[in-house]
């Protein structure tokens, strides 16, 4: 690996919204696009929309971008190489050797994950990785990964993570849903009633999850106001 400077890839914009500009602009310098004209069509290219909004999201965290995903300096420069070559990233030593201090709650969903992937490669491990760490995120687990929506959630657990999600027929909400799931396996009950639909915490885990994106809400605003300045930064590590 080239001992070179992480690649400044990031743009901040100088007002108040500067996290989610950043984010942006992180999806932009991967793919060529913005989020909101990403082709997912085919698998591939859906792949690498969900690994370069994740990346984004985590962006906008702030902070030393291999923790906020969930990945170590290794893992996060070969995601990057083998997704996202014509970037050109360069990863500098202090980088590569950045190591996540994983806690039992990351480690336990991620474990959950690793055991029903259903596709081949180092994508369903990565991405192991990176759910379990932004799962203990504050917001929809679809937000704290970036995506556009609910629907790209449920596409990317059902295409990397299929017996698990086949497992979710009643539509849990996904964050929930693992934790059950870990409980289940372990033969604990996390549920003080039996049956959903008479629980008070019945819209906790069922309610609705739909909203519009951090990204897509802060572009419909850039796009109603008067231009302004962007400035480059380096990649906080």
């Amino acid at each position: 690996m080239p001992e070179a400077n992480f690649h400044p890839f990031t743009a901040v914009c100088a007002d108040a919204g500067s996290e989610v500009q950043r984010g942006i602009a992180t999806y932009r310098a991967l793919t060529g696009v913005p989020p909101e004209e990403a082709d997912i069509a085919t698998d591939s290219n859906f792949d690498c929309h969900v690994l370069a909004s994740i990346l984004a999201a985590a962006s906008m965290d702030g902070g030393p971008l291999p923790e906020k995903a969930g990945l170590s300096g290794y893992e996060l420069a070969a995601l990057l190489e083998h997704y996202f070559p014509s970037v050109g990233v360069k990863i500098s030593e202090q980088l590569l050797a950045f190591k996540c201090d994983e806690n039992d709650e990351i480690a336990m969903v991620r474990d959950l994950l690793l055991k029903q992937r259903s596709t081949e490669g180092r994508i369903g491990g990565w991405l192991a990785a990176m759910i379990a760490r932004r799962a203990i995120e504050p917001g929809h687990l679809w937000e704290d990964l970036g995506l556009r929506n609910r629907g790209e959630l449920s596409r990317l657990l059902s295409r990397h993570f299929a017996p698990l999600a086949a497992r979710n027929n009643n539509n849990m909400r996904w964050k929930r849903f693992f934790y059950r799931s870990l409980c289940e396996d372990e033969g604990l009950v996390m549920c003080t009633t039996p049956i959903c639909t008479q629980c008070n915490d019945f819209n906790l885990c069922f309610g609705e999850e739909s909203g519009e994106s951090r990204m897509a809400e802060r572009r419909r605003d850039v796009l109603l106001q008067t231009a302004r300045p962007v400035i480059s930064v380096d990649w906080p590590i």
